[in-house]
């Protein structure tokens, strides 16, 4: 397939990384689809940038379908760590006489990539772009788990809309459904109905306050290893950190913030795209937004080739330890493994071998040390309980 005739080329001739010799730089060595007519050849390339400017269906952000290339100028500029960087860039997808036609060529191109094990790093244009994303999941039949993070739910208030602050309700209720699991981080409460929460609760979704979130940094690593794909919401940080969003309020993440996070994105084999939306560089100042975003791509990229592949596939393997844990009102003692790697931590979740067999990515869930040491305080983890209840 050549994926090729949805893509037009980016124009690098005023980019910063020209006006420096190093050869380091990302931007002197990734192939990309530029000014040279030249598309990437994906055979080697296990990442892959991708833009798209679509803001049709933007809320209060227009403008945000032209930030791609500025994001690019600061990306192009970094130093790449000490690794092997198989990374291309294929520059801007076509947009679409309509909406639809960008959502398709974006699930086209997106289903390709993950079919031949490549990681889109999707630039947007608006938020809505996460449906298409979540499509070409559905196009290779796997059912996933979404985290999001931002201040709200985009759940909408008319279930027939499609935009960026009502995608998550069109995922929720499209058929075929091939969603496990969503999880929110960050979201802000004066932004969201009490209904809406209770929505999340009632479905068995996760979410987490910003203040909640922020207490406890350490405990957004297992979210976030847990999750197929992440869709971030530039307006999820603070207005200071990243003025470039009409959405942008007061409070938020800081970018420090959003740096660890993207960077235990990177480090889950579990997760395979990711996708950065709401960017507006007609409010930007001095390019502060795009180059904290720059560096959010930078630290996934980092994350990603520090990957230890520790999964427990084979959990009798000595490369973990194995915990039981015997609760008085249980019959059956919760499971917990360690990787001697990386010390991360996941629990086994009680279900049939048939159940397994159709969620065999999501029975055992990622969590941490406090998730194990709680159950020896006699009490099952909520980590458990939620995957649990959607198991059965």
């Amino acid at each position: 397939m050549d994926i090729s005739q949805y893509f037009e080329p980016i124009n690098t001739e005023f980019f910063f990384f020209h006006q420096f010799e190093a050869a380091k730089r990302y931007g002197n060595f990734i192939q990309r689809y530029d000014e040279q007519g030249v598309f990437p050849d994906l055979s080697l390339a296990k990442l892959a940038i991708l833009g798209v400017g679509e803001e049709r269906n933007a809320v209060n952000n227009a403008g945000c379908g032209n930030g791609m290339d500025s994001i690019r100028n600061y990306f192009y500029t970094l130093f790449a760590g000490n690794y092997k960087v198989e990374l291309v860039d294929l520059g801007n997808i076509r947009i679409g006489h309509d909406t639809n036609d960008t959502y398709y060529a974006l699930t086209t191109v997106t289903s390709y990539l993950l079919d031949n094990n490549i990681v889109p790093i999707i630039i947007g244009g608006s938020q809505d772009l996460t449906f298409a994303n979540y499509q070409a999941y559905e196009n290779l039949g796997q059912i996933i788990n979404i985290v999001s993070v931002d201040n709200q739910f985009d759940l909408g208030e008319n279930e027939n809309d499609l935009n960026a602050k009502s995608f998550l309700s069109k995922i929720i209720l499209h058929q075929p459904n091939y969603l496990f699991n969503y999880t929110n981080l960050g979201y802000q409460t004066y932004f969201v109905n009490p209904s809406a929460v209770k929505l999340m609760k009632n479905l068995f979704f996760d979410t987490y306050r910003l203040g909640n979130v922020r207490a406890k940094m350490e405990e957004v690593e297992p979210l976030v290893r847990n999750a197929d794909m992440i869709s971030i919401d530039i307006s999820a940080i603070r207005q200071s950190d990243a003025p470039g969003n009409a959405n942008a309020t007061p409070n938020g993440f800081y970018g420090e913030e959003l740096c660890q996070i993207t960077r235990y994105a990177g480090l889950s084999e579990k997760l395979s795209s990711i996708g950065f939306y709401e960017y507006n560089p007609e409010l930007d100042k001095n390019g502060q937004t795009a180059h904290l975003i720059a560096q959010m791509i930078w630290y996934f990229i980092d994350g990603f080739y520090s990957r230890m592949n520790d999964f427990p596939v084979n959990k009798n393997s000595k490369d973990y330890k194995k915990f039981m844990v015997k609760l008085s009102d249980r019959e059956d003692e919760l499971v917990f493994f360690k990787s001697k790697k990386s010390d991360r931590w996941w629990m086994e979740v009680d279900c049939s071998a048939t159940i397994k067999a159709k969620y065999e990515r999501h029975y055992l869930v990622p969590c941490s040390q406090s998730d194990y040491e709680y159950a020896l305080e006699d009490d099952i983890p909520d980590r458990w309980w939620q995957a649990y209840q959607k198991l059965m």
